[in-house]
């Protein structure tokens, strides 16, 4: 199978690092225009559009700023005339003592739905008239297998802003698939990448892999496929569901 994604504009948040990295790239390979949004990492993000090419542009915004994520994708039209393809990646997961400090943990709490959930929110609504007027798009939202299987007491705020995003994509697959917008999730597990790494260098990277099914640490390149699959249109049927790309982590 030789996927063509040729004039088709992708924007995909978190971009610079990781798994957002290798889907920006993929998508690029594709043959589709890139639009890398970043948060800090200006010179990675930059460095990523020369290796792509092909007219890919880097865009910052903080997504933890509602006016921010709202620009974003204002600006990516401004620059290309459309977006077809919108890759909710941007996440964080910050490590949340529940018996800490209050004012602390509520804080932890609001910065990781603010920037997990309610910035997708924000990219999805603005989607969804800019696809209706273009005559459909794709809304490819990269969630967790914490979304479904849960999180450890520390992870509380990231597992529930995952669950959030997946019941507000398959809303968006059911509310508009009659106007050629499909939306899916995709729901990796533990990824070889910063995110992952301090949980990693705490517990051993053995310990990590222990809960695979598989012998080996997913990798980015693992999951950007799919990525490149459900945003080729070839697999629209599969609106409404959630891909699991974790070696089998939580039924193992």
């Amino acid at each position: 199978m030789h996927i063509k994604l040729n004039n088709k504009v992708v924007l995909v948040t978190g971009a610079s690092r990781g798994i957002g990295r290798e889907i920006a790239k993929q998508l690029g390979a594709a043959g589709a225009k890139v639009a890398v949004h970043y948060g800090r990492s200006s010179e990675e993000a930059v460095s990523l559009c020369k290796e792509i090419g092909r007219g890919a542009e880097a865009f910052r915004a903080d997504l933890a700023d509602a006016g921010e994520a709202h620009a974003l994708f204002k600006n990516v039209v401004a620059e290309y005339g459309q977006i077809d393809i919108l890759v909710n990646n941007a996440g964080i997961a910050v490590l949340s003592e529940v018996e800490g400090e209050y004012d602390e943990w509520l804080s932890d709490w609001n910065r990781t739905m603010d920037i997990n959930t309610r910035a997708s929110a924000i990219l999805i609504r603005s989607a969804i008239p800019h696809f209706k007027q273009h005559g459909g798009g794709k809304i490819i939202n990269i969630a967790s297998r914490a979304a479904f299987r849960g999180d450890t007491e520390e992870y509380l705020a990231y597992a529930a802003s995952k669950g959030a995003m997946v019941s507000l994509s398959r809303s968006v697959a059911r509310a508009y698939g009659k106007e050629n917008i499909t939306s899916f999730v995709i729901a990796p597990g533990f990824v070889r990448t910063d995110m992952a790494q301090d949980a990693i260098d705490a517990y051993g990277e053995d310990y990590v892999v222990g809960g695979l099914a598989l012998n080996k640490l997913t990798e980015p390149k693992d999951v950007a496929p799919m990525v490149v699959l459900l945003a080729s249109g070839l697999a629209d049927h599969a609106t409404g569901n959630s891909i699991d790309i974790n070696a089998a982590s939580y039924v193992h």
